[in-house]
Order: structure tokens, then sequence, then C-alpha cells
């Protein structure tokens, strides 16, 4: 039982108390207290449930005591979101005086970033989207034979089809099923490198600005790390994006298999007139199903690559403005609500015997 205080993951219960926070902020002042701290007992209730089932003991005193940490949190956000927003400008002020006199050569090295990131995902926007069409494409030669398979299957008397159509839909399924997850397999080593290379791209800018910047490394470090975490957010998007869209493709293809099961349900005059027309259209309705995900999922890699040149254009421009958008103090602040979730998980005692 000592274990389970390891199965609550600190960066799922900030992501719930960040959107509380976020979304207290945001109503109107004459919101009741009450209602926030109802909404977010039921959060952090359904969160600590489905990583703690067999723990209910535990999950309960937890976030009895996250509630209240939660609550006094947001009583400390303004001052602390003021206080972030004011240090931010400072350094960036600090930051565009210190690098002035070498702005020349600052432009150079961001537009050198970004010629070596755009050389970088370019192959891997390319494979993103080599990957998508190969596997559309074997799931599409997969999943042909059944088209075939049942219109011979029409040939036979009623009770044959009926007896053989259930276990005829439910391979069906499985080949869906286990195509969408080969797809996802494919896909998920893409985002991996992406996110690598997000990384070094960073590592090699704080290295070619540093000598600019020697008395005032924390400003640069911290707009840096403010920059990487934008494009690692960047980079996780993408693959919920791959995880979503091979999702939605489970989803459209799914209903065929369905559609089979009801029409075997059925009286078997009748069966013949119910499946002609699905069997017409299984291969038309997989090839447009498997098409409209490749336009929608192939781009990916290219819109990816786009929003890192962007976060590197946007940089520039605050080095040279000294201006910080709303974005980056909120990103800082996130960051320390998240340290102080992950502060505050590791002074709770775990479960007892």
């Amino acid at each position: 039982l000592a274990g389970s205080r390891a199965d609550v993951n600190p960066d799922e219960v900030a992501s719930v108390i960040w959107k509380y926070l976020t979304e207290l902020g945001s109503s109107a002042k004459g919101t009741v207290d009450q209602l926030h701290q109802t909404e977010i007992s039921k959060q952090l209730n359904t969160l600590l449930k489905s990583n703690l089932q067999s723990v209910s003991a535990y999950a309960e005193d937890l976030q009895e005591r996250l509630v209240p940490f939660a609550t006094e949190l947001q009583a400390r956000m303004a001052q602390d979101s003021q206080r972030l927003k004011e240090q931010i400008q400072r350094e960036l002020r600090e930051l565009k005086a210190k690098l002035a006199p070498y702005a020349d050569q600052v432009h150079q090295q961001i537009s050198t970033n970004i010629q070596q990131l755009q050389a970088k995902m370019s192959p891997y926007a390319e494979e993103l989207r080599s990957q998508v069409d190969r596997s559309a494409g074997e799931l599409q030669r997969a999943l042909e034979p059944y088209a075939a398979e049942l219109r011979e299957r029409l040939q036979d008397n009623a009770q044959s089809i009926q007896a053989s159509l259930s276990p005829y839909a439910d391979r069906l399924q499985q080949q869906i099923d286990g195509g969408v997850e080969s797809l996802k397999e494919r896909l998920s080593p893409v985002a991996d490198e992406l996110k690598a290379q997000v990384q070094q791209s960073v590592a090699e800018l704080r290295r070619g600005l540093s000598p600019y910047a020697q008395e005032v490394q924390d400003g640069l470090n911290r707009q840096l790390e403010s920059l990487n975490l934008q494009m690692e957010r960047a980079a996780e998007e993408l693959r919920a994006r791959l995880a979503t869209s091979s999702e939605e493709l489970r989803a459209q293809l799914s209903p065929l298999a369905r559609e089979l099961r009801e029409a075997a349900g059925g009286d078997a005059e009748g069966l013949r007139q119910r499946l002609a027309p699905l069997a017409q259209q299984l291969e038309q309705r997989v090839g447009q199903t498997l098409e409209a995900f490749r336009q929608q999922a192939a781009p990916f890699g290219e819109t990816f690559g786009q929003q890192l040149v962007q976060r590197l254009e946007e940089m520039r421009g605050k080095l040279d403005t000294g201006a910080a958008g709303v974005e980056d103090h909120l990103q800082l602040l996130e960051q320390e609500v998240r340290e102080k979730v992950a502060a505050f998980l590791s002074t709770v005692p775990p479960p007892q015997n």
C-alpha cells in the first residue's frame, strides 16, 4: 500500500488544480467560493479514484488535504501573478539593454537557429506524412478482402449467412482495432523524435546567445525555459492530435462491424436485402474514411514545424522590444503552481496498512 503514493502523478493533480485556478480567476467576481470548492473536489475525486482504486481511504484522505490546499493556493495566486509579471518585464528590459550592442549578432543567431530547425523538422514532417500514408494504405489493403468476402457470402442460403455474419463482424472489428493500434505505434516514435529535436534546438540557441548576455543569464535562461516549455507543449499537442485522429479513425470504421451485427440480428428472409447495400458500399466507405484520415493527419508535421518557427520569431520580437506577452507570465505561474503541488504531495504521508 505504501507504494500507492507513487501512483499519484503530481502533474495530473497539478493540471486539475491549475484548471481550477485559471477558471476561478476568469469567473465572475460574485461566484460563490463554495461552488468552486465543490467542483474541484469532484475533479480531484475522479482523478484519485482512477489512480488509487485499491486504496480508497487514502484517496479520500488525499482529496481532503488537496481541496483546502488548492483554495489557499488560489488566494496567493493574484499576488504571485503580479510579482511574476513585474519580474519578467524587468528581466526583459535588462535583456534588451544588454543585447542592444549585439542586435545584429542576436538576430543572426536566431535566424540561423530557425533555419537549422526548419532543416531538422523537414525530414521528420516527411516521415510522419509517409507513416500516415503507409499505415492507412496497409489498413485499407487489409480490409479490402472483407468486402469481397461479404459479396461472396450473399450467394449462400440465408441461414448460412446469418450464422457466419457475427464471427465475420468480429474479425472485421479485430482487423480495424489491430490496424489502428499499429498506426499509433508507428506515429508515436516520430512525435518522440520531434520533441527531442525541440530540446536540442533550444539548447543550441542557449549556447549561441549566452556570450551576449553574460550579466543577465537568469533573464535569458527564464526566456529560454519559457520557449522550451512552449515548444515541448506543442510537441505534446502533436502527439495528442495523432492519438485523437487515430481513435477517430477507429470510431468511423467500427460502425461497419456494428451494422453487420445488427443485420444478422434481423429475420433471415430480409437478410440479403439488408446486406446488399452494405456489401456494395463497404470498400468505398473504408476508402473514403482512410482518405479523410490521410488528409487530416498527414500535414501535422508541417504544422508543428510552423508553430516552432513562430515561437522563435516571437522570442526574437521580445528581445527586440523588451515586452512580454500574457502567455509568458502565465507559463511561469503555472510552473510555480506545479512545483508547489509536487512539494505538497511529497509531504503527504503514505497510506498505512
